[in-house]
């Protein structure tokens, strides 16, 4: 596992770039387009890291703080117009891209899965789908009409949860 001494400027420009101006440049090409619509809704995708910095990832959660502070900063920008722009914060998600992470080869847990879910309320990983009921909530018009430049975590109560 890198440390923080072992991250180089190529390694932090890649993940920032990925997670950050992944973000950034679509919303410039997209915008241009939604202006003149009615009711569009732009949705971005932060992380739980940019309320609080997790461990071993600085550079992701640099990236993800940046888009959190950008969906805000465009929500403004954006209010005279119709566009709405939040975002959603996943937490500790089960994926196929992370199981090896999060569980050992028989199955149970491993110990950094066990200091998640110490620290996780409802004491279980999300489910990707779980993150559907955010987003429906966020595109829907009459649901959310004056939600704007929210970033809505999505956790397990993670966030919320001082470990007192």
């Amino acid at each position: 596992m890198k440390t923080f001494f072992d991250l180089d400027e190529q390694s932090l420009g890649f993940i920032f770039d990925l997670n950050f101006i992944g973000t950034f440049i679509p919303s410039q090409v997209f915008a241009q387009d939604m202006i003149d619509k009615e009711g569009p809704v732009m949705i971005n995708i932060s992380s739980l890291n940019a309320f609080s910095p997790l461990t071993k990832i600085p550079a992701y959660s640099g990236a993800k703080t940046a888009v959190s502070n950008f969906t805000q900063w465009l929500s403004v920008y954006f209010s005279q117009t119709n566009i709405s722009v939040n975002a959603i914060a996943p937490g500790f998600l089960l994926t196929d891209q992370n199981k090896s992470l999060h569980l050992n080869k028989d199955g149970t847990y491993t110990e950094r899965s066990q200091k998640i879910l110490n620290a996780t309320p409802m004491k279980r990983f999300g489910q990707p789908d779980e993150l559907i009921g955010a987003l429906l909530f966020l595109i829907s018009k009459p649901a959310s009409s004056f939600v704007n430049g929210v970033v809505l975590p999505v956790d397990g109560e993670f966030n919320a949860y001082s470990g007192v």
